[in-house]
């Protein structure tokens, strides 16, 4: 920058510092294109970019009489905005981090609650209607009609043990169907 352009600046400081507004009004017209065009490189949305940029501005103003000197005004306001983007960045980021700590909480709170009560219920007959039959039936008979075991091995003819097995396998299957559809609730609610 010349002599000439630096004596301009710093009359428009001085302008500035005592709260003339017409020069804080010509600063703002001669740099608010560029700094909008270096915000809108680091948050890549061009009403955001504007936004931090006029924030830098109030700012500026603001707190004009606290101003330091000011060697060149243009690299000044360059790392004001440069420091306003990466601040909303980093809340931003926070900001996301929490929303999905908040989503995460929520469906573990929603799942203790019966979370999605109807989904998860026809979810669960599906799963055992496809059981393998002996094994559906055997569950059904403990779980559903609530017959013992040794009840259940003389209706089905078989051993206590067999009918152990049976709804152990159903058990097992069954948890393996939920968790694969408790994943997938996660996911969609997630993402």
């Amino acid at each position: 920058m010349n002599s000439e352009n630096d004596a301009k600046e710093q009359f428009l400081l001085a302008q500035l510092l005592q709260g003339n507004e017409s020069a804080f009004d010509f600063l703002f017209r001669k740099y608010y294109k560029v700094l909008t065009i270096k915000a809108l490189k680091l948050v890549h949305d061009q009403d955001l970019a504007q936004s931090l940029v006029q924030d830098c501005f109030v700012h500026f103003w603001e707190k004009r009489e606290q101003l330091n000197p000011i060697g060149d005004l243009y690299t000044y306001l360059g790392f004001m905005v440069r420091n306003r983007c990466i601040d909303h960045l980093r809340k931003a980021k926070r900001s996301q981090q929490v929303q999905i700590t908040n989503q995460i909480d929520f469906i573990g709170s929603e799942t203790e609650e019966g979370i999605d009560a109807n989904d998860l219920s026809s979810h669960l007959w599906y799963a055992i209607a496809n059981l393998p039959e002996r094994c559906r039936i055997a569950f059904e008979y403990s779980r559903i009609d609530g017959i013992t075991y040794s009840q259940i091995a003389l209706k089905m003819g078989i051993s206590q043990k067999a009918v152990e097995a049976l709804i152990s396998r159903a058990l097992k299957t069954l948890r393996a169907e939920l968790v694969d559809f408790m994943c997938i609730l996660i996911i969609g609610i997630v993402f």
